[in-house]
């Protein structure tokens, strides 16, 4: 198996074999996309455990005759702000008319407004072929309100299948948006990186067909398990750790190229000197995105399975298929600026001259830093999780301008009743127990199951949507159902729904987290054969997530105006920060031990530095800036995930990886390796080639084949 796996690298990159890699990648890549060709993400978006109780009244609704019908309402008010005259209503009461002509059901209203500013027209929609009935229903009821406009009145069409509608119409076009500016962003970083017209063009090219087949991929896997969750982030990390792989390699790929003549050999060394720092930081990220499976909330455990599927295919493609691709062209692709025998870096010299000062006064660095971080953190002082639905999109849509104009003149759970289903024969004694919380202004029963076991009530409360107020509604009219235990009654709707996911949250929250350092810790254990090292580095990670999270809760409230996270942010900020920056922690501290064999800790740390400074300041701009295109997508959950991980990763590259770790190790010295000890020149790993420069480049250089050219 070893034998196999030095051995890899040079099938790879020698003549023959990069040419038949390339083949095998581009004939497997055709049956995959084909076979998975018409794989399409399930729709779904539910927020609650499936377990929760606002879950166990969904199912319940599916007994009722009327399952498939679902309420909308027509929102009416005068665009002067005045009151409704009489010539308003009696033409709203012909607009109910012709609603009616349209859904095929008699609509309830026009409901008067107690300040008689607006009017409600009940309407019901008979919704049973899934999105695409919604959306044709919606946008029916739309074009009828439109071809009979009433002169000085404003009418909008809200309610829970509009809402969804315009939801899912702001997302037209989105992820194809997406795309196209993370291929730009990419793009124009590689250029910068590289100074190549030509060079960017490979790792690209890499990394979008690897992002095509994950699409695919996490498609047909979501739609075989019944998973949901969002491509957008899915996209962001195979494109971010994709092309942070990718720029590992090439950078090692190019150091070595000033050493070694034949391109293929440096490609060899390059290969074997960054692969195993890239599949740790892999598997870390993959190891920690797959505790997400245990999630109770149904889009975070979807996302961690199809992002570890995603990452798994970029770390397939950048260790299987961009060395056979590099190798086939060889020295030349670095055109203008290709290295040759004897040149060095002007970047490693800068990053060697900060990290030689570091090294020097390591106290001031690491005060200075850790000091900043914990400012950042400050940020969290005031913070709030939880946006109501219509916070949760940035663009405007007719269904949430609806529901602000029916919280500002009619009761504000009006828009969003509760609904409680429990046993017909009890259902008096329930609706009783729940008229009497404080708070409910009106308890109505609506229909009974098609077997007649089961009533269905709405409520209808005084707090607006979202708000800690309605929260404790739902807790207060769940204890009062829970008086009438006969019932057996289930307490959901929209609000219920919202309790729940927090509640389901929360516990992902405290199961997660110390499962994604346990998962961290253990694999910086393993890579570094260290007790001490791993710990103190994960400590700094942990600091670094939690202020850049404060930063971009300061940040989304003071210049965004989004006053608090949803409620899957600080979960899924977390994930990706600890995960993403183990990845540039084992990409320095890796190469840091390997130097250390022969130079000693301190000076270890500071060749580490200078060699990945550049290539860890790239990855992490990348990586910044790729995230930071999730603000393009609708949805105020994205951006606010792209902002905060954007500024802890850059947080995390300028910072932390070039201040505060190389700072601990120039104070920590040798003790860092705890329990091994790692010696100086002419130790033994040095003699039996472990060191980059010591037998693994002389083998290289014996095994490459005759025809590698």
């Amino acid at each position: 198996m070893l034998r196999t796996l030095r051995s890899l690298p040079l099938w790879l990159t020698y003549r023959r074999g990069a040419w038949v890699s390339l083949l095998i990648a581009v004939v497997a890549f055709t049956a995959l996309l084909g076979a998975l060709g018409r794989a399409s993400l399930p729709a779904g978006t539910d927020v609650a455990p499936p377990d929760s109780e606002s879950a166990q009244a969904a199912m319940l609704a599916e007994q009722f005759p009327d399952a498939d019908e679902h309420t909308v309402l027509l929102v009416a008010a005068r665009d002067d702000g005045g009151e409704l005259r009489d010539a308003d209503l009696t033409a709203l009461g012909a607009l109910a008319a012709d609603v009616e002509e349209e859904t095929g059901h008699e609509p309830r209203g026009p409901i008067i407004s107690d300040d008689g500013e607006a009017a409600a027209i009940q309407a019901t929609l008979t919704l049973d072929g899934g999105d695409d009935a919604a959306a044709e229903a919606v946008h029916a009821l739309r074009d009828t309100v439109a071809a009979h406009p009433i002169d000085g009145v404003g009418v909008q069409v809200t309610g829970g299948p509009a809402f969804g509608v315009d939801v899912a119409s702001a997302f037209d076009g989105a992820d194809f948006t997406l795309l196209i500016v993370t291929l730009g962003i990419v793009a124009l970083l590689l250029i910068v990186t590289y100074r190549s017209p030509v060079l960017w063009m490979i790792p690209l090219v890499v990394v979008a067909l690897a992002d095509q087949l994950a699409n695919k991929a996490t498609a047909a896997i979501g739609a075989g398990l019944g998973l949901q969750f969002d491509s957008g982030i899915v996209s962001v990390l195979v494109f971010g750790a994709g092309t942070n792989y990718a720029l590992l390699l090439i950078s090692r790929y190019r150091e070595e190229l000033a050493r070694e003549a034949d391109h293929r050999r440096a490609l060899v060394a390059a290969w074997r000197a960054t692969a195993p720092a890239i599949v740790a930081s892999n598997v870390t990220v993959v190891l920690a995105l797959s505790t997400l499976a245990l999630a109770v909330i149904p889009g975070t455990r979807g996302l961690g399975i199809a992002s570890a599927v995603g990452l798994l295919i970029a770390l397939a493609a950048v260790l299987l298929v961009l060395p056979p691709a590099l190798a086939v062209c060889g020295r030349r692709l670095f055109w203008p600026f290709a290295p040759r025998v004897g040149d060095t870096a002007v970047t490693g010299r800068v990053w060697g001259v900060v990290a030689q000062r570091v090294s020097r006064r390591p106290w001031v660095p690491l005060v200075g830093g850790l000091a900043l971080l914990g400012v950042l953190a400050g940020g969290l002082a005031g913070a709030s999780v939880g946006l109501t639905q219509v916070e949760k999109f940035r663009v405007a849509s007719e269904s949430a301008a609806g529901l602000t104009t029916l919280g500002d003149h009619f009761p504000a759970g009006e828009a969003q009743p509760i609904v409680v289903i429990g046993g017909t024969a009890e259902a008096e004694a329930l609706a009783a127990a729940i008229d009497d919380v404080p708070g409910v202004l009106r308890v109505s029963a609506t229909g009974d199951s098609s077997d007649g076991a089961l009533t269905r009530l709405l409520v209808v409360g005084e707090p607006a949507p979202g708000t800690t107020e309605s929260l404790d509604l739902v807790r207060a009219v769940r204890e009062a159902a829970a008086s009438v235990p006969e019932a057996d009654a289930a307490v959901g709707g929209p609000v219920a729904a919202d309790l729940d996911a927090r509640d389901g949250n929360q516990r992902d929250l405290l199961l997660i987290v110390p499962l994604v350092l346990a998962v961290s810790l253990l694999v910086l254990i393993v890579l570094l054969r260290s007790l001490v090292a791993p710990v103190l580095l994960l400590a700094v990670n942990i600091l670094s997530a939690v202020a850049a999270i404060g930063a971009g809760t300061w940040l989304s409230r003071v210049v965004f105006g989004w006053e608090s996270l949803d409620l899957q942010v600080p979960l899924l900020s977390f994930l990706f920060l600890v995960a993403l920056g183990i990845d540039y922690t084992i990409f320095l501290v890796h190469r840091a031990r390997i130097e250390a064999l022969t130079v000693g800790t301190r000076q270890g740390m500071v060749r580490a530095v200078t060699a990945t400074g550049g290539v860890i300041t790239s990855a992490g701009v990348v990586l910044a800036a790729v995230f930071a295109a999730l603000g393009l997508l609708p949805l105020v959950t994205l951006g606010q995930i792209g902002l905060i991980v954007g500024i802890g990763v850059l947080v995390d590259t300028f910072v932390v990886r070039t201040l505060v770790v190389p700072a601990l190790f120039a104070l920590v010295g040798e003790r860092m390796w705890w329990p091994r000890k790692v010696g100086g020149a002419g130790s033994r790993a040095d003699r039996h080639g472990d060191h980059p420069r010591g037998g693994e480049y002389e083998d290289a250089a014996v095994a490459v084949p005759a025809d590698a050219g």
